[in-house]
């Protein structure tokens, strides 16, 4: 009898439900889709949601995480067809933001949820360390110039590295973060693009020691010329002078500046229903349909069954292990 209820409980949960946008998780760096963090991180929201998520793999994964150019990137991702909202892994947040900016014919995104992006540039390299082919090839390219036209075309992190004393430098080598923080030729199309989303949720992390400085996540970052303090996002002229429509979206409320206890990317699961969840489930309309039913059940099932067992709450860790390194006493040629 417990059996028969529990299943005409799941029938009647597929077939009547609160109608949700799909999501899409893009990975951080020397990640993948399969790994087991991102994987169940993705599966859960999707459980609670009632949306469909996919975790969308950039490229080859970990190695093309590494190597594939952002705008190659942006450019082969045609998974999703009727709107959809985004969520961005630490790096996966400049492959969201590029979405959102530069494509022109791709599905309306409704909201970005970001959980440490490097939005206003990193300070630092996220440092692979000697572990195999792929970490020896990115630290030697590392050492080199950053902003030289051989590391930017084959290293992706080089593309939102921004060394506060090297600004002339940064704005006439980095071939990604420039353009999608509009800092050169200020695109009026890109600032609409962006001003265009319903949220804007930025998560930082406050044990972060991976992104230089942690509040590039709220695109707080150093002044031109000096490495002594962090401006707050409103004080940085990304905002003042509104480069992207970062003020216009904060102005009409549309911006949540949100943090979390942990490291980079850890994060529990009260936190994620807490800081997360509220901007997957559209409350508006309800519809009943049955075309999606059978792929959702073995999540369902499971999110059912925890329920009924009252399972804790977990820490995810949603990243592999990395190292950062302070570039303040590189020399840059």
């Amino acid at each position: 009898m417990n059996f028969m209820l529990i299943f005409t409980l799941i029938l009647t949960l597929q077939s009547i439900n609160t109608y949700s946008l799909p999501f899409v998780v893009f990975h951080g760096i020397s990640d993948k889709c399969s790994n087991e963090g991102v994987s169940y991180f993705t599966e859960l929201l999707s459980n609670w949601s009632g949306s469909p998520g996919y975790c969308i793999e950039i490229g080859n994964g970990e190695w093309d995480s590494w190597f594939m150019p952002f705008t190659k990137q942006v450019k082969e991702i045609d998974e999703l067809s009727e709107g959809y909202h985004i969520i961005g892994l630490s790096q996966g947040n400049m492959v969201g933001r590029g979405l959102v900016e530069l494509c022109s014919d791709g599905p309306p995104v409704k909201n970005l949820i970001s959980l440490a992006g490097p939005h206003a540039g990193i300070a630092s390299v996220p440092f692979c360390g000697q572990s195999g082919l792929l970490c020896i090839l990115a630290d030697s390219l590392l050492k080199l110039a950053i902003y030289s036209n051989f590391v930017q075309e084959h290293l992706a992190p080089a593309g939102y590295i921004k060394i506060p004393t090297d600004i002339a430098d940064y704005r006439k080598g980095c071939k990604f973060l420039p353009v999608v923080n509009n800092e050169i030729h200020g695109n009026s199309t890109f600032k609409k693009r962006f001003a265009s989303l319903e949220n804007l949720v930025l998560i930082m992390f406050e044990k972060d020691q991976i992104l230089v400085p942690k509040q590039t996540s709220w695109f707080g970052y150093y002044p031109d010329g000096s490495w002594s303090t962090v401006l707050p996002a409103k004080e940085t002229k990304l905002y003042t002078e509104d480069w992207i429509g970062l003020k216009i979206l904060d102005e009409a409320g549309k911006v949540k500046f949100l943090n979390v206890s942990g490291n980079h990317l850890e994060i529990s699961t009260s936190e994620m229903k807490k800081n997360i969840l509220p901007y997957l489930v559209d409350n508006a309309s309800t519809t009943v349909t049955t075309s999606r039913s059978s792929d959702l059940w073995p999540s369902s099932v499971r999110n059912f069954n925890d329920k009924l067992n009252g399972v804790g709450e977990e820490i995810l860790e949603l990243h592999t292990h990395v190292e950062s390194v302070s570039l303040r006493s590189w020399t840059f040629w």
